[in-house]
């Protein structure tokens, strides 16, 4: 298989790093302006997008036309989707913890410490993790046996996220589980269902990368990064944190696997099973 034209990528890695500080930059503005830091969090899966778009255009005669387009649309239906579902919950919610957190421990000014420790950071990890993406985009090679495995783990990973979204949405609506842990579903097998499926869905896009020995050791960054950001990181670390001494949960905990999908373990009933 033939290696990506780096001539060309180069300058489509400087662009994208523009655009995915754009949006990050953009989104900055409308959250000091609302005093709500919380919506970059919608703004996670829409920078992903503009990553995506920019090297749909700029590889163009330098990339395979099919492979172009399939890590496209995949990259845009999964960030579109994420910041629609994150825009949906957010709704008529102050700041998030999190966001308070973090900026309770600025030294300095808490407007300029946000952009540094949040704006910025957010915008160099969306084009590190979306590495792969750049790379299939300009890769010549044509789809094959390996590309269709790689679309079935990234439908797998997004039927895993979207499913788990909604099922937590759907437990949430109803009052009368109100202070209760979700344990239903997709959330009886992982405590962190979409988390589990945002893995997969890119280590489907590295997959769609890895047409040359050099292209997938150059994309490997990315998977690996994102699963540290979602289980060691700001997600299921942050996040068990804040719901631990929810009634109930240390007994969901000790029967539900943490991140990768199991059948719920049985407890005893001194570990609160």
């Amino acid at each position: 298989m033939s290696p990506p034209d780096w001539g060309a990528l180069v300058p489509c890695l400087l662009a994208t790093a523009a655009a995915a500080g754009a949006v990050l930059l953009v989104t900055f503005a409308l959250a000091v302006r609302l005093g709500l830091h919380r919506i970059v969090d919608i703004a996670w899966g829409l920078a992903f997008c503009s990553v995506a778009v920019v090297s749909f255009v700029l590889s163009d005669g330098h990339g395979d036309d099919g492979r172009r387009l399939l890590v496209t649309s995949a990259t845009v239906v999964w960030g579109l989707r994420l910041s629609l579902h994150i825009a949906h919950r957010s709704r008529g919610h102050d700041e998030d913890p999190r966001y308070t957190e973090l900026l309770d421990k600025a030294s300095g000014n808490r407007t300029w410490y946000a952009l540094r420790t949040v704006y910025l950071a957010q915008a160099g990890l969306v084009w590190l993790i979306s590495l792969p993406v750049q790379l299939a985009a300009h890769s010549p090679s044509p789809l094959g046996p390996l590309d269709a495995v790689a679309v079935t783990v990234w439908a797998a990973g997004l039927v895993f996220e979207a499913v788990g979204d909604r099922q937590l949405a759907r437990f949430k609506a109803d009052p009368a589980n109100r202070g209760r842990v979700m344990d239903q579903g997709l959330w009886a097998w992982t405590r962190h269902p979409n988390y589990f499926g945002d893995a997969l869905v890119w280590w489907g896009l590295y997959l769609l990368a890895c047409t040359t020995w050099q292209t997938a050791l150059a994309g490997l960054v990315s998977p690996v990064v994102m699963n540290l950001l979602l289980t060691v990181g700001s997600g299921k670390r942050l996040l068990e944190k804040r719901m631990a001494d929810r009634p109930g949960y240390a007994a969901y905990a000790a029967r539900t696997s943490g991140f990768l999908p199991q059948p719920p373990r049985r407890t005893s009933k001194r570990n609160g099973g």
